[in-house]
């Protein structure tokens, strides 16, 4: 009779034992089935690979998040696919800067040309640094990147914003295709709203008086880059800003003499020794392009002399060392005639 009651008891607790198992398993089940990712938010992650400031890349983000990030955020109406990264970090092999963003997987040359949108608002940028490093307090939202020969960025979007300022910068950025192996590198940099990449602070912590068109953290504001037959075509828009157009070739060089080098150039890349270079006359013809999407902190310890806390993640996030950029709808695809 014991027997028979311990046998019982034994099954009993077996019996439970499964079933509370099953219930774990179908909730944990049931809170993956209800979790929004960021590629139901924005549909395009097929498409893409990214690498994430703590050296993360995976290059399946359908169905993927990770906190702190690459997540969704809901701001009371909207979900919107966030990017955030430290100012120090895991860093991919061609930069010193952290970041969290989108690589296409799709390379294309100019003269077949894509098209790439985006519809944003930067959260967040660096809250130390040198105002006189023309990269402090700013992060990088889209970019045409190079794959062949210098590796080059034919287009860098910025945001940028100082210290004490409510309002920041919107502009973008084309890097010369040295023509020769061994000669420096140059941006040349055109405002959208705001400032350019060369207007820096006077001296480390003096900063230029606040733009008066700029964009403020949180503020919304999209771009479209289209490449079409060589040609780049850029369209910045923004709700209570004039919509801004710019046409750039990317098959033939403005910057083939020394005679063409603009003085934004000499003057920002001067104590570098770059700039001393010209562009080979077809630019970025025939070389190999994709896009790039996301948050790519300009902050770091060296250049820009920002605060990093050794590299403590947490501590940067908690302490403002970090870049943070919420995306809400982007799109990518084949160039089309701008008309």
């Amino acid at each position: 009779m014991k027997k028979s009651v311990f046998a019982l008891v034994i099954l009993l607790a077996l019996v439970a034992c499964k079933n509370n198992t099953k219930v774990t398993t179908d909730t944990t089940e049931k809170n993956k089935a209800e979790a929004t990712y960021p590629s139901d938010v924005i549909p395009f992650m097929d498409e893409w690979k990214i690498l994430l400031g703590d050296g993360t890349h995976t290059d399946s983000l359908v169905g993927y998040a990770k906190d702190d990030f690459f997540y969704v955020a809901n701001d009371g109406t909207t979900d919107w696919v966030v990017y955030k990264t430290p100012n120090s970090g895991i860093t991919s092999r061609t930069s010193s800067n952290t970041r969290t963003e989108l690589g296409q997987k799709a390379h294309w040359i100019p003269e077949t040309g894509g098209k790439l949108t985006g519809t944003l608002k930067v959260q967040h940028v660096s809250t130390t640094g040198d105002a006189t490093a023309a990269s402090s307090y700013a992060v990088v939202i889209g970019q045409i990147h190079s794959d062949e020969g210098h590796e080059n960025e034919p287009l860098k979007i910025y945001y940028k914003k100082f210290p004490g300022h409510t309002k920041g910068s919107v502009f973008w950025n084309y890097e010369i295709n040295t023509e020769g192996d061994n000669i420096g590198r140059f941006d040349y940099s055109t405002a959208v709203w705001g400032y350019d990449f060369s207007d820096v602070g006077a001296s480390a912590d003096v900063y230029p008086k606040e733009p008066a068109d700029g964009i403020a953290l949180g503020e919304e504001f999209s771009y479209e880059v289209n490449v079409f037959q060589g040609v780049m075509y850029l369209t910045f828009t923004s709700e209570g800003h004039e919509t801004v157009k710019f046409t750039k070739s990317l098959v033939k060089s403005k910057f083939a003499t020394r005679e063409d080098i603009p003085e934004q150039v000499i003057k920002v890349y001067a104590n570098r020794e770059k700039g001393g270079g010209v562009e080979r006359d077809i630019a970025y013809a025939g070389e190999k392009n994709y896009f790039k999407q996301g948050c790519y902190n300009q902050a770091n310890g060296k250049s820009t002399k920002s605060e990093t806390y050794d590299g403590d993640i947490a501590k940067q996030y908690a302490n403002g060392s970090y870049a943070e950029v919420w995306f809400k709808d982007a799109t990518v695809g084949a160039g089309t005639s701008p008309n």
